[in-house]
C-alpha cells in the first residue's frame, strides 16, 4: 500500500509561511533543490490545497524561459507531468496535469492507496495536511528545516492537541545550514 507523506520546508520555529504570507526564506541551496527533485521522482501523485496549487502554478509555464539553469529544467521535467489533485471549494478549473476535487480527502486517499503501482502519495499545504492528520491518514512527516525564525504565520503542524508518536527514520544535513528530518508515524499493532 502506498504511503502518504506530508513534506514541506519549515522554519526552525515551525512555520511554512511567515506572518506576512511570505516564504522567500524557503529558497533552497543547490543540494536541497536536488534532494527535492529526487524525492519528487518517487511520487505517484501530489495532493494539495488551493493556496499551494496557486503557488505552484508558476512551474506550469516557466519551462518557456530559455535562461533556466539545468537543475530548474530538471525540476520542471519532474514536477509538471506528476499527477496532482487539487482540493478547493472555490476554484472551478485547474491547469496542467491536475484534477479538481471539492471534498472527500479521506476517500481520495483510500482510492489512491488501493490503485496498483508504486510511488508515494504526497500532501502539500498545512490545511489539507491537518485534515489528513486528523483522520490518521499520514504515514510520514518529512521536513527540511530552514535556519530562520519567522515568529508566526501558518504552522507546519496543526494545533489540534492530539499526540502522534513518531519514529525517526532519517536525518540529513545540507551544507551545514538545512536539516532534513523524516519521521514515520508509529501506530499500535493490530490485535
Amino acid at each position: 500500500m502506498r504511503s502518504v507523506t506530508y513534506s514541506m520546508g519549515v522554519s526552525l520555529d515551525g512555520y511554512i509561511v511567515g506572518p506576512d504570507g511570505g516564504f522567500d526564506w524557503t529558497t533552497p541551496d543547490d543540494n536541497v533543490f536536488r534532494f527535492w527533485i529526487e524525492t519528487t521522482r518517487k511520487l505517484s501523485v501530489h495532493l494539495m490545497g488551493r493556496r499551494l496549487y496557486e503557488t505552484m502554478l508558476y512551474w506550469e509555464t516557466v519551462d518557456q524561459d530559455s535562461s533556466l539553469d539545468e537543475a530548474t529544467r530538471e525540476w520542471v521535467e519532474v514536477w509538471n507531468p506528476l499527477p496532482k489533485v487539487v482540493f478547493s471549494s472555490t476554484l472551478t478549473t485547474v491547469q496542467g496535469n491536475a484534477r479538481l476535487l471539492s471534498g472527500g480527502l479521506a476517500e481520495e486517499i483510500e482510492r489512491l492507496r488501493a490503485e496498483p503501482g508504486e510511488g508515494d502519495i504526497a500532501i502539500g499545504g498545512a490545511a489539507l495536511a491537518a485534515e489528513a492528520a486528523a483522520a490518521d491518514l499520514i504515514d510520514e512527516y518529512q521536513v527540511v528545516v530552514h535556519p530562520v525564525l519567522v515568529g508566526g504565520g501558518i504552522p507546519f503542524f496543526a494545533r489540534d492537541e492530539r499526540q502522534v508518536d513518531l519514529e525517526l527514520v532519517e536525518t540529513r544535513t545540507f551544507s551545514s545550514k538545512f536539516v532534513y528530518l523524516r519521521y514515520r508515524v508509529v501506530r499500535p499493532a493490530a490485535v
